[in-house]
């Protein structure tokens, strides 16, 4: 019985050792990750906003700071904005699922550090997160913002760039 447990983690510490093909190294450079964030709708903001809750991981407490905020415009392009007891959910506004990278070097741009996406995010939380908004994790912090997103100039932005489709143009 022994020798089948040491043979069977054996092969286990075998397989999970074994590194699969994953996305190319380019592929991974061009955007990191947009699955691993939370975003939750605080309250209803002013006509054409998202009052969000959003959290961002980083090395530093800055660098997760700007990771929430580049989260909150990305939950509403791409992901939609969860409802709540005191506020409808919102779809995404790009509802193509590959839009993303159809546009890669638009949103490349767009996401870039310092770059357009920072218009349209309005940041409410006072001063440097703490508490538990900011949580020592390993290799950085986990922050957590209030934000509130300018919804509709984005919506407007990315139909006037042809990114997204315009309501009026049709299905």
């Amino acid at each position: 019985m022994k020798k089948i447990f040491l043979a069977a983690l054996t092969l286990i510490l075998t397989l999970s050792s074994v590194s699969s093909p994953a996305q190319s190294k380019d592929r991974r450079k061009s955007f990191k990750s947009w699955d691993n964030y939370e975003i939750t709708t605080e309250k209803v903001g002013v006509d054409g906003t998202k009052f969000l809750k959003v959290w961002g991981f980083g090395k530093t407490v800055d660098a997760a700071t700007m990771a929430a905020k580049e989260n909150a415009v990305h939950a509403c392009i791409f992901r939609g904005v969860p409802g709540n007891a005191t506020a409808m959910g919102t779809p995404p506004i790009c509802s193509d699922p590959n839009a993303l990278e159809a546009n890669e070097d638009y949103f490349k741009n767009f996401f870039a550090p310092g770059g357009p996406y920072l218009a349209y995010v309005t940041m409410t939380t006072d001063g440097v997160p703490s508490g538990t908004d900011r949580i020592k994790v390993k290799g950085g912090y986990k922050v957590g913002i209030y934000v509130q997103v300018m919804y509709d100039n984005l919506k407007r932005k990315l139909e006037a760039d042809g990114i997204a489709r315009k309501l009026s143009s049709g299905f």
